[in-house]
């Protein structure tokens, strides 16, 4: 049959991208210095071959064949995922998606010394690069696919997400966002909030965090937790690579920040092992992806009932002191405050960070500002969001994210969309288990996580993104939970 040539054939393309996946991750955390030129070069030969394989000219005539055969509900539905990746890769010639490659490797390796150095005169040039081949990229998928360009990159993160989407939702989050900022930094103006006093030793904070992702299901089997300048999970379903970035002077945003790996971590270890190898058998979307590390975070992490959980925990490796309470502790990582850094924001002016993001990439890739523009932008839409400045700071303004120096362009709204759909599944997940404060004191984590499983780590990319949504919530992706949970946990409404 065409169909099993075509599983063959992605099984072989999984394990070239196996490959890829912990080549990116020896970058990111074990790579010498005077390794990255190589690398940067073995990685771009690695996405040609990968390229050659996903365009074979056998593929299309497999997937025409397979289209008159008898296949089950889940093989259609991995037909469909292969034809996907079958035309988006063909949109594209090698050359540009070596080039691209290259130039990714070569601007993410510098960023990490410029970052520090705030040297947007040096980084800006190899952003240019890779700005000019994602315009190209957008370019070709665009005629192509006959959308916009920031559409049909967006598609390579979102399926079936638009700009006119995208406009509207978020409109909807600018109509109320601000005024609840606002509400909330006053409400908490008087709050007492100790801070812990460190030093906080990167071995105990380590010890920590893995004693936190047992609590929490990590098959450390299948995985592990490793450093890097910026935090992610990566590798596959069965070998999960993990990172995080630790500060001695603080554990707080450490936790939670593996804390939020782990949910993504969790999602892939979850996916089902009959589908592993095949598209249909990958995480929905980026959307969905976040929505997992945001609920293991947000909805379960910041809520008291959890931070009670793990508050003797906190207090067993760093020692007694009155900022480790539980009461502390929820105060702590509930305090809404405007802040420069997107990785270190709370939930409620998150979606702002987001936004500026948006927005600027979204023009950047359709021309309509270059690269040169940014900090200027950037500056102004952190005065009108936030009521902050970056002018001259670079470091902590426009060159804090990872994203765009590997040509990531269309990945942000995932965050705000994960956001939207995390708050979604924890009203639908309470209407099945419970609130969530007594499904965790009572000890049931694990039912919270076989609801997840079933809901959607096991639906994998077998089901569209609205299907799979209004199946696990009985309605599709509608910004109106995440304003009922923000509203619920910071305003008591």
């Amino acid at each position: 049959m065409s169909y099993q040539q075509l599983e063959a054939h992605q099984r072989q393309i999984y394990r070239l991208q196996h490959l890829s996946a912990i080549c990116g991750w020896d970058q990111a955390t074990m790579m010498p210095e005077g390794g990255s030129q190589a690398r940067a070069e073995a990685m771009a030969e690695l996405e040609v071959l990968l390229h050659a394989k996903k365009t074979a000219p056998e593929v299309g005539d497999w997937i025409a064949a397979a289209e008159g055969e008898a296949l089950s509900a889940a093989q259609q539905a991995n037909l469909n995922e292969i034809r996907r990746h079958w035309q988006d890769a063909r949109l594209l010639p090698a050359d540009l998606v070596e080039a691209l490659s290259l130039a990714g490797s070569r601007c993410e390796h510098a960023w990490r010394r410029q970052r520090q150095e705030n040297d947007w005169a040096g980084f800006a040039p190899n952003l240019g690069e890779v700005v000019r081949l994602s315009r190209d990229v957008a370019r070709l998928r665009a005629e192509a696919l006959e959308m916009r360009p920031y559409d049909a990159m967006l598609a390579l993160y979102e399926p079936g997400m638009s700009v006119v989407k995208l406009d509207q939702v978020f409109g909807d989050l600018a109509s109320w966002l601000p005024g609840l900022i606002t509400e909330v930094s006053e409400r908490q103006r008087g709050d007492a909030v100790l801070t812990p006093a460190g030093p906080f030793p990167t071995e105990q904070q380590k010890a920590l965090g893995l004693e936190v992702m047992s609590l929490i299901g990590f098959d450390f089997n299948q995985g592990r937790l490793d450093v890097s300048t910026h935090p992610f999970c990566g590798g596959v379903p069965t070998d999960v690579r993990m990172t995080t970035r630790y500060n001695e002077e603080e554990f707080v945003s450490s936790l939670m920040g593996i804390i939020h790996e782990t949910g993504h971590a969790r999602y892939e270890q979850g996916l089902p092992r009959e589908w592993l190898g095949q598209p249909a058998g990958e995480a929905r979307s980026m959307a969905i992806h976040e929505s997992q590390s945001l609920f293991c975070e947000m909805q379960l992490g910041h809520h008291p009932a959890f931070l009670s959980l793990i508050a003797p925990r906190i207090r067993a490796h760093f020692g007694e002191q009155p900022a480790l309470s539980a009461a502390n502790l929820t105060r702590l990582y509930n305090r809404v405050e405007p802040g420069l850094i997107r990785v270190d924001a709370d939930e409620v002016t998150y979606p702002a960070h987001v936004i500026l993001r948006y927005e600027l990439e979204r023009d950047l890739i359709e021309g309509r500002i270059e690269v040169a523009d940014i900090p200027e932008l950037w500056d102004a839409k952190m005065q009108q969001w936030l009521g902050l400045r970056t002018a001259g700071n670079y470091r902590d303004g426009c060159m804090q994210d990872i994203h765009w120096t590997d040509g990531s362009f269309g990945y942000f709204p995932s965050y705000t969309l994960g956001a939207m759909t995390a708050a979604q599944l924890r009203f639908a997940l309470e209407r099945d288990l419970g609130e969530m404060g007594s499904v965790i004191e009572a000890g049931r984590l694990p039912a919270l996580f076989a609801w997840l499983s079933a809901k959607i780590w096991q639906q994998a990319s077998l089901l569209p993104t609205d299907e799979l949504l209004t199946q696990a919530t009985g309605e599709t992706l509608s910004p109106r939970w995440l304003r009922r949970h923000l509203e619920q946990r910071y305003v008591g409404k």
